[in-house]
């Protein structure tokens, strides 16, 4: 935690946690101000932790949220409502504080001249000469112009948007390349289920975004406010605007908690747990330890949503655990899909379904999770069977693991680039943008028909780099996609059901053979499964036999 100072008013920071609430007292402030939404990052806790931290030490506390990069003239006016109303000095925070401080200086515009402006935010260390060019334009950024200028930028510094840097670094040295991501961690998200069934450490998940940005490529650390196809442009948080000559997006999915009714304030409590968030993921595995009679119900919402086979993960590890703790007899196992089957490609279902039947699960389909009463210990689901009108139906639980609703970024969804459902539209070959040809899209946010998979953006990065670099070179695209994703449905601990597959449910199997029956892999394989398949996932298999025998935590790295 930091606070830097813009006024005797007013200082800004990036996230902080509960436990920094007491030193944000000791400092002398007298109110907390939080501009970021809830679930708006892995490892983001929730504003209602913060307050009630705040209200424990005798601390104002305000939420005025604001979407990454979308700060509008009345936000401004709310912020500057709020700071005159709030006892001070005021404690401000967001991200990385840009948020802060570029409401702090639109809400200023009217009283101070734009030089103060500038010099009063850049003491504090953040640059607002975007904010200030958009105060003297009447309002809005210019793009005929930029800040900086790159052959390729790439938004989003997830799994899709490293691999294709990557891939494009090898392919083509010399490109001038930037990454645009605030995150300061890169999180291996797959590995949180594993958390959950207490086989990796949380810290093994988590890597610095710098340890992990390709030599040669510049990290903008900021989020991305708009898209400006039409001028190459990208408009980052803090009214700066990048140029491109092409553009890759690849910003990964929102976990959109707020959906659900209560559900972020139980969170983490009250036996409710998600293996979809960082610092959530141990509690998963605390309360496979503690609950071992009761109700467990494990929820999956609506189509789309990363990784599908997830929300039976978490299902079929906490069974293995009941099972060699022997209390599985005692636990009453519900699995409460809003879909109405197990898994999407039916091939893989009799498999699947031996494990459903071993650990006596019950298959709720068409339950959709609306509402949660943590305190009372129940979840509300509406059921909507085909033919059927539409119920409600509640289910007491001793613990509950949530699958969050999922959607498309904000900014995404309103750009020029999305479809009529907020994804990013591009041919599903090519991955190439329908309407802008210097642009691609990659990974979880693009409306490819395939499962969005970590798996599926290993094997799109190399054909986006691809298609990318012949464009450079005035080529038609060379590589096509054909839907590969892969799901390793862990079922129980040293075991897992493969499933990989193309567009359509079409079986594109690519396990090898060497992985089955332990001859020593070609080459060529070997660089096949580091396409495929994340290398801690080789790892566990490759030691199954070991992993079963001996199930102590082994290492993601």
């Amino acid at each position: 935690m930091e606070a830097k100072k813009i006024s005797e008013q007013i200082s800004v920071s990036p996230q902080i946690s509960p436990e920094d609430v007491k030193a944000i007292a000791a400092m002398g402030f007298r109110s907390i101000m939080c501009n970021r939404p809830d679930g708006e990052g892995a490892d983001q806790p929730t504003f209602e932790e913060i307050e009630s931290a705040a209200q424990a030490v005798g601390l104002g506390c305000t939420y005025l949220p604001v979407v990454s990069g979308k700060v509008q003239d009345e936000d401004a006016v709310a912020f500057g409502q709020a700071l005159m109303e709030m006892p001070g000095p005021v404690f401000a925070y967001c991200r990385t504080g840009t948020r802060s401080a570029t409401l702090w200086s639109l809400a200023q515009a009217a009283t101070m001249a734009p030089s103060d402006i500038l010099a009063a935010t850049k003491a504090a260390g953040y640059d607002m000469a975007g904010v200030v060019r958009r105060i003297v334009n009447g309002g809005k950024t210019p793009t005929d112009s930029g800040d900086a200028a790159f052959d390729v930028v790439i938004v989003g510094g997830g799994a899709a948007g490293i691999a294709v840097a990557s891939s494009l670094v090898s392919r083509k040295p010399g490109l001038d390349i930037a990454v645009i991501d605030p995150a300061d961690i890169h999180y291996y998200q797959p590995g949180w289920t594993m958390v959950g069934g207490g086989i990796f450490d949380a810290e093994t998940t988590a890597k610095t975004m710098g340890s992990l940005i390709p030599k040669g490529v510049h990290w903008l650390k900021s989020a991305v406010a708009a898209f400006e196809p039409k001028d190459n442009a990208v408009i980052l948080d803090g009214c700066r605007v990048v140029k491109y000559n092409r553009l890759v997006v690849c910003p990964g999915l929102k976990l959109d908690w707020n959906k659900v009714e209560g559900l972020v304030e139980t969170l983490g409590k009250n036996g409710v747990t998600s293996n979809y968030r960082y610092d959530l993921a141990p509690y998963t595995w605390e309360l496979v330890n503690q609950v071992k009679k009761g109700r467990a119900l494990f929820t999956q919402p609506p189509m789309p949503i990363k990784c599908a086979g997830a929300p039976q993960k978490a299902m079929y590890l906490s069974a293995s655990n009941w099972e060699r703790m022997g209390v599985l007899k005692d636990m009453d196992i519900q699995f409460m899909n809003a879909g109405g089957v197990l898994f999407g490609v039916k091939d893989y279902v009799p498999a699947l379904m031996e494990y459903v039947e071993r650990y006596d699960a019950d298959l709720n389909f068409f339950h959709n999770l609306i509402s949660v009463d943590g305190p009372a210990k129940q979840a509300t689901f509406e059921v909507s069977k085909p033919d059927e009108e539409k119920t409600t139906v509640t289910v007491d639980f001793d613990m509950m693991h949530v699958c969050p609703p999922q959607t498309a970024p904000d900014f995404i969804r309103v750009s020029p680039l999305a479809d009529a459902a907020g994804w990013i539209d591009v041919d599903q070959s090519t991955l190439r943008h329908k309407e802008f040809d210097n642009i691609w899209s990659l990974g979880d946010v693009m409306n490819a028909p395939n499962a969005k998979t970590a798996a599926a953006a290993r094997v799109q990065a190399p054909i986006v780099a691809e298609n990318l670099v012949d464009d450079i070179e005035g080529k038609s695209p060379t590589a096509i996609y054909n839907g590969y994703g892969s799901c390793p449905l862990t079922v129980e601990r040293g075991k897992i059901v493969l499933a990989e597959f193309g567009y359509g449910g079409t079986l594109l199997p690519s396990f090898p053979k060497w992985v089955i029956d332990g001859t020593k892999p070609t080459r060529a394989a070997w660089i096949l499964k580091e396409q495929i398949l994340p290398p801690v996932y080789w790892k566990a298999m490759l030691r199954g036999k070991e992993w079963m025998a001996k199930p102590e935590k082994i290492s993601a790295s």
